[in-house]
């Protein structure tokens, strides 16, 4: 399974363990490419024409072409952004973050910082101007994106407070493709 990085690697990890499934045992390997732009090599390197395992993946709506022209140049033929979920690569609306806030909603989020010892800190970075009139969903991105390892920490945490069935359309898939 790739998916860009180790904050998504973590959410869906903390998805196979909240709905009972172990993906060591299943022989299911949750491999963090740093980046989209490393989707060819990770391709070539384990699918049709490296080892022939059966490859799926999460990317972000905005890196999809990386995945497209992955797939492309490693032997899957020719397929479109609209072939990817069919081929087993899930893409979330903007990113895995925006899924989750999406999901839990602003208030929850808040509570989750709060419990987390972080509802200070993301209180502060909302009054820096340069968040000043952008919608806490979006300030919210920006916080988890702007500390360090802050979306690796936060990505199987709020996973565990939507569990498996308020999880996002995009980690379920993935999580059910397999």
């Amino acid at each position: 399974m790739l998916v860009e990085g180790r904050s998504d690697a973590g959410a869906v990890s903390e998805l196979a363990r909240c709905a009972g499934r172990d993906l060591d045992a299943e022989g299911v390997a949750v491999l963090p490419m740093a980046g989209a732009t490393n989707i060819r090599h990770c391709l070539a390197a384990f699918g049709v024409q490296g080892r022939g395992l059966r490859v799926v993946g999460l990317c972000d709506v905005a890196e999809t072409r990386f995945f497209v022209e992955g797939l492309r140049r490693t032997g899957y033929g020719d397929p479109t952004p609209e072939d990817l979920p069919g081929l087993g690569f899930q893409i979330c609306v903007k990113d895995l973050e925006d899924e989750l806030i999406r999901a839990l909603g602003v208030p929850v989020i808040e509570e989750i910082l709060a419990a987390e010892g972080h509802l200070s800190s993301f209180r502060t970075f909302q009054r820096q101007p340069a968040q000043a009139g952008r919608p806490d969903t979006a300030r919210l991105r920006r916080f988890f994106g702007s500390g360090s390892g802050r979306k690796i920490h936060y990505g199987p945490v709020l996973v565990r407070a939507l569990g498996v069935e308020r999880s996002p359309a995009p980690l379920k898939a993935l999580l059910d493709s397999l």
